[in-house]
């Protein structure tokens, strides 16, 4: 009667919700002992599991949950073992029963999802897993979330029969050690087991794809009517009239560029440049962002660089931005094409034709073969030190650093970004522009981040609730906001620079909003790792996004500390270096390919919090900008090449770092400096020139950086 009952429920599931199975193998490979651990999207995952696990299983349910009276008949078909999660003794008890050798299935989360995202992972599971020595089987439902069986009602759009997918991973242990005892060992293992939940989220994701295709997925869960972006031209779109747009303009420059061709975008954040993005990657080609604040010889650099030989921008853009100099430097080396003029040629029957297309998009371009590893985006480090570097990304690369992220920190369509982050730089472009329109959240594009008093009242308007920035950013609307101007957000996440602790205070104490710090790099799409609601430490960058690996290599001189080394899916393509332009170069470092080495040096605490002791590389971080300290002096050579210089860095309060040349020139300002170097943008120049009679030296002649930071930082007292 029992399988009669389970075949047909199988069968009635399967025709309603399109179950798809995967992974089901791994079952037997688990053993005899195993504990069996999911997230719990819904009230039908016990019915799933009971229904399509191969074998007779056992449910370890809440005490209270199980005495609920439309569980009842679903508990008289299966075995249950009532716990409770926070009950040492019925721990325990629990441990006895794996023992046996059963396959005994828990929700370590012991609830079920609020927020789409996993909820807090009980350490018990963890200490059980540990204690009884079983093979942990990690199952992702997903799907259920979807349904009115969830409790995500006003969250989510809920559907009648969304597709519903359970895929079972390799089988894995808990390993603690053990010289760690009683709270101790069970937070360890409680934290092992939360780490195979995130990994089992972020790998049973779909980020091998292109960007399109997720933003069609997207469109799919949340629905063609649901606003997605808006701008200061305050007309928000949807994802049927962005993805018009995007078929629109994306056909225009099909035609005026070619398959792979690298084209230059430089416009401000706005609708229009997430447009023509997705419309060069829509057929192929590759946007390369523009940093337009780098001065005329540093795009022009960059252009050289990634072969670029056409630029897109606006009139409107570079007349507000009083960019015209530029432009006309640039157009003697690229073609500099301007979007109010693609925007005259756009018939009614072009617009008609892109309507369909929008409609039809989910059919026809999932039948078009595409690469996810190909490349979606080139963006520039600084052009401190003569010519920048191309730091080229793929559309796998992109979207596994959101799965990462979405694995660690729970999002929803009711989320509203505030995007101030120009999308020349990585955590504007993946993290502030991507992530949200790809994960449902409402994002309002802001051109500058420099409007210390419009930003505050912006975020107070659109009710924010996630706003990305960096210290020099965040402390400077501190001292401009109202105390209720942020009533709305949830999460602020800071990145590309040091968070200095009187910013971290203020915010808390002003705002009461407890800012999250990251930590990352360009070549790392751009999150390494972040503090989240859930896993928070103080003064530390977070731990590592699921599914990294690290080596920290041994530095002489430095104790409990090394310089960081880093794989994962979210490691870029490679660089384009200006001795061979146009030319990919995949990355390497000592561990071997694939590899990124970050230069900077690192200790990582027991719970794998990064803490960031220094930097091995000579760069200051001003505005989270990079600039190199080497450039710097070179800079002081080329103006005066018969005295002796050194560049070094310091923290400010409002910059995070500034640099200081120090010199033996007399007489001579900085401006003397930004005078015998044209073209150079100002935030490559120090912020403060210190003459001294010598420069301190090694023994070996070199000098000696240490000695002249402590001499800079005495004359700057």
């Amino acid at each position: 009667m029992k399988k009669f009952l389970r075949r047909l429920l199988a069968l009635l599931l399967t025709l309603i919700y399109r179950i798809e199975l995967k992974g089901f193998d791994n079952y037997k490979k688990a053993g005899n002992r195993v504990l069996i651990v999911a997230n719990h999207t819904s009230f039908l995952d016990p019915l799933l599991l009971w229904v399509f696990l191969p074998a007779d299983i056992t449910f370890a349910i809440n005490t209270h949950i199980s005495q609920r009276w439309w569980l009842k008949p679903f508990l008289g078909l299966s075995k249950v073992f009532p716990m409770d999660p926070t009950h040492p003794l019925s721990l325990k008890d629990l441990v006895h029963h794996l023992q046996k050798d059963t396959h005994t299935v828990i929700f370590p989360e012991g609830r079920i999802t609020v927020t789409g995202s996993l909820m807090k992972i009980y350490d018990g599971t963890g200490m059980v897993a540990d204690k009884s020595e079983a093979a942990i089987l990690p199952i992702r439902i997903s799907g259920g979330q979807y349904t009115h069986f969830s409790r995500l009602q006003g969250v989510v759009r809920l559907r009648f029969f969304p597709k519903i997918t359970i895929e079972l991973l390799p089988p894995t242990r808990i390993s603690t050690p053990k010289t760690l005892k009683g709270k101790i060992r069970r937070k360890h293992s409680g934290n092992l087991l939360a780490d195979v939940m995130t990994d089992m989220m972020f790998v049973t994701s779909h980020y091998r794809q292109t960007i399109f295709a997720a933003l069609l997925e997207a469109r799919k869960i949340h629905g063609g009517r649901h606003a997605i972006v808006e701008d200061l031209d305050r007309i928000p779109l949807t994802y049927d009239e962005l993805i018009i747009r995007i078929l629109l303009i994306g056909n225009i420059l099909n035609e005026l560029t070619e398959l792979g061709e690298n084209v230059g975008v430089l416009l401000p954040n706005s609708t229009k440049t997430l447009i023509v993005v997705l419309g060069l990657q829509l057929h192929g080609r590759v946007p390369a962002m523009m940093n337009y604040s780098i001065g005329s010889a540093g795009m022009k650099s960059a252009c050289h660089l990634a072969q670029v030989k056409t630029v897109l921008s606006s009139r409107n853009f570079i007349d507000k931005a009083k960019l015209n100099e530029e432009i006309e430097q640039l157009n003697q080396q690229v073609n500099v094409i301007y979007l109010e003029d693609l925007a005259e040629n756009i018939s009614k029957s072009d617009k008609l034709k892109a309507l369909l297309r929008c409609k039809t998009a989910d059919w026809w371009y999932r039948h078009k073969q595409h690469n996810p590893d190909s490349p979606a985006v080139i963006l520039f480090t600084s052009g401190s030190e003569g010519t920048p570097k191309g730091v080229v990304l793929s559309h796998a690369n992109i979207l596994a650093n959101h799965k990462q992220l979405e694995a660690r920190i729970s999002f929803n369509a009711q989320d509203v970004v505030l995007n101030f982050l120009p999308m020349f730089h990585s955590f504007g472009f993946t993290v502030g522009t991507m992530l949200p329109i790809l994960t449902g959240m409402t994002t309002m594009f802001y051109p500058t981040p420099l409007h210390y008093a419009v930003i505050p009242e912006i975020a107070y308007e659109i009710k924010a609730t996630i706003m990305f920035g960096t210290n020099t950013f965040l402390a400077a609307y501190a001292k401009k906001a109202h105390p209720y101007d942020f009533y709305n957000m949830r999460y602020v996440v800071a990145g590309a620079e040091k968070l200095q602790e009187n910013t971290r205070q203020v915010w808390t104490e002003k705002f009461g909003i407890r800012i999250l710090e990251g930590y990352g790099a360009t070549e790392t799409t751009p999150i390494t790792s972040v503090n989240t609601p859930m896993y928070y430490k103080a003064g530390t960058v977070g731990r590592f996004m699921p599914h990294m690996d690290y080596r920290l290599e041994a530095i002489e001189g430095i104790e409990n500390a090394g310089r960081l080394h880093v794989s994962g899916p979210n490691i870029m393509l490679g660089y384009l270096l200006a001795a061979n332009p146009g030319q990919l170069v995949p990355p390497e470092s000592l561990y071997g390919k694939g590899w990124y080495d970050t230069g900077d040096i690192v200790n990582v605490d027991d719970e794998g919090y990064i803490t960031i002791r220094g930097r091995s590389k000579r760069f200051a971080k001003v505005s989270g900008e990079m600039v190199s300290l080497t450039a710097v002096e070179q800079l002081a050579i080329n103006a005066w090449p018969d005295a002796h210089h050194a560049a070094i860095s310091l923290p400010d309060a409002k910059k995070g770092e500034q640099v200081i040349l120090v010199t033996t020139k007399k007489q001579v300002s900085i401006g003397d400096l930004a005078a015998a170097s044209p073209g150079v943008a100002a935030i490559m120049l120090p912020k403060k020139l210190i003459q001294v009679d010598a420069i301190p030296v090694m023994a070996t002649g070199k000098t000696n950086y240490p000695a002249v930071t402590e001499l800079a930082d005495g004359k700057k007292a």
